[in-house]
């Protein structure tokens, strides 16, 4: 009798429960792409996730732009974020659809464009990066597959672009959204204004002259405050922020407005700061109900 060791050590691996280990699907990331800004006149870099089944499959995808926090890039969801592994994971797993997610990188624009028109951001990313990149790729390009979502001064981005442009987001996700009331403005040290916040509002602006028209074109409350409940119901919204974040009071107090106005939204305040460990333990939450407005 001859006994076929190599079968039945095959067959007993098969048997033998947690043996045999599948590996997960992984989606294409590119983190080094660039295009050529005519607004902005130099070239802008981004990075992109292609869901697993790209690259084998003819279909068009739904989209999410996703936003990098102040200081960072356009690499900072990968690097720190690890966004592709948890994308992976969601779609494996069915708690998201396969979806393309577009990382742009911002430098520190805020996503607006600025006071004295030097950087116009905003006019880029709408006027010019949005077409290009649903042009480039397979993607659905109707406002009921397109989601937004950021960190930080990203999540105040993601709200900018939504509050603004509602006609061209079916949900947004902000993160820790940089929402900061007027009072908080007028508290910022000259130096923190002029390091961070001059370049956007005005330079050497001190008491109530930072309150101008500008801030207000771009306060994320002010908008909010200036809208209706149907404007405001136009886009889903996801507001995260945790409970020891410099930033909770002004996304309470969006959430607040929202209330009063009885707009639909889903506000969580959970444990923990203004951290990746944060934002990567709310990303699938935040990409969850982004997917689910790409559903009839």
């Amino acid at each position: 009798m001859v006994i076929h060791w190599g079968k039945i050590v095959l067959i007993m691996s098969l048997l033998l429960p947690g043996s045999v280990s599948f590996s997960q699907p992984t989606g294409k990331v590119n983190e080094e792409l660039s295009i050529p800004s005519f607004v902005l006149g130099r070239s802008v870099k981004y990075a992109i996730y292609l869901p697993p089944d790209y690259a084998s499959s003819d279909r068009n995808y739904p989209v999410v732009y996703l936003l990098h926090g102040y200081t960072d890039d356009h690499t900072g969801w990968l690097q720190f974020g690890e966004i592709n592994r948890y994308a992976d994971k969601a779609i494996a797993e069915g708690t998201i659809p396969p979806m393309i997610i577009v990382m742009p990188n911002a430098d520190s624009s805020w996503y607006i464009n600025s006071f004295d028109g030097k950087e116009k951001y905003e006019d880029f990313f709408i006027r010019e990066f949005m077409p290009a990149i649903e042009k480039t790729y397979r993607i659905r390009s109707q406002k009921r597959y397109r989601g937004i979502a950021g960190l930080s001064m990203g999540g105040y981005g993601t709200l900018i672009y939504s509050l603004k442009y509602p006609q061209l987001f079916a949900a947004a996700a902000p993160l820790s959204a940089a929402v900061y009331t007027d009072d908080e403005m007028l508290a910022k040290t000259a130096g923190n204004w002029e390091g961070t916040y001059a370049q956007l509002y005005g330079h050497n602006l001190k008491g109530r002259d930072r309150l101008n028209t500008f801030w207000y074109s771009n306060s994320v409350l002010k908008l909010v405050e200036n809208k209706t409940y149907e404007q405001l119901s136009e886009v889903r919204y996801w507001i995260d922020c945790g409970d020891d974040d410099f930033l909770t009071r002004g996304n309470c107090m969006l959430h607040l407005l929202l209330t009063e106005k009885k707009v639909p939204h889903e506000f969580r305040v959970r444990d923990g700061s203004h951290s990746w460990t944060y934002w990567r333990s709310g990303i699938t939450d935040a990409l969850r109900f982004i997917g689910e407005s790409f559903h009839q």
